[in-house]
């Protein structure tokens, strides 16, 4: 069984971080009913969805893959990089210990989720404004001792490393160019399409692939390589400098 953890959200959202965009208004109704299709494509595909309680004070807190990271040996509770995130931590981390034995890291390291890529036995970790040094370090401390191999990516003009890379399936990524380099990986790269940076963002659940309904150059790249597609609606939360796999803690139970 895969369990997806997601939160909802409301008029918080509108006063969400931003780091590398201008802040430009959201349709707050259409974010809500853009993440309750997105909850229902998750429950189409067999996926138990966990869908913790809404926190109105924490404007990020719908973007709940910053918080965690879970293998099958472990969930790591993370610290958020923006101090306004960390209230969100607890509640995450009380769903979580129903699966896994819980780690949570501490000051001063701070590690957002949508910098990790775990691409097999590697823990890919983009050096971004959210994630420090202390963060990676921490990180490897916990995942190390369990046979991952941690490796630091510079990520450029983006929030995080998965604003510039995920995974397509065992062998591919799919990436935006100039926002990060992968060729040291030896992996299949698939580039979206220059004009559609937000397609660089999938979430892959068995052999389903969510990708950005947004990206329809991206979407026919990605139509070669599975023949289950799923776009999926996040435009209204990409204002908030969000996406796909942002608004969702994957794993098998």
């Amino acid at each position: 069984m895969i369990v997806a953890i997601t939160r909802p959200t409301g008029s918080e959202l509108a006063d969400c971080e931003l780091t590398h965009i201008d802040r430009a208004p959201i349709d707050v109704a259409r974010a809500c009913e853009q993440h309750e299709a997105y909850v229902d494509v998750l429950r189409s595909i067999g996926v138990e969805v966990v869908e913790l309680e809404r926190l109105p004070q924490h404007p990020d807190a719908v973007f709940v893959e910053d918080t965690a990271l879970v293998l099958n040996e472990v969930a790591v509770v993370l610290r958020p990089g923006a101090a306004s995130r960390r209230g969100e931590s607890a509640s995450v981390a009380r769903a979580l210990a129903t699966y896994r034995n819980v780690v949570q890291l501490e000051a001063p390291a701070t590690l957002d989720g949508g910098d990790i890529i775990v691409f097999g036995r590697k823990i890919l970790v983009g050096q971004t404004s959210r994630t420090n040094p202390a963060g990676i370090g921490a990180l490897a401390n916990v995942v190390e001792p369990l046979g991952y191999a941690v490796e630091t990516v510079p990520v450029h003009g983006v929030l995080h490393l998965k604003s510039a890379a995920t995974v397509v399936d065992d062998a591919t990524l799919i990436y935006n160019k100039g926002q990060v380099d992968l060729g040291f990986l030896g992996a299949r790269l698939l580039e979206a399409h220059p004009d559609e940076p937000q397609g660089a963002n999938v979430v892959r659940i068995g052999e389903v692939l969510l990708a950005d309904a947004s990206a329809p150059r991206t979407l026919e790249l990605l139509n070669e390589h599975t023949e289950h597609l799923r776009p999926v609606h996040v435009d209204e939360f990409a204002k908030a400098e969000g996406a796909i796999s942002c608004k969702c803690i994957i794993f098998p139970a």
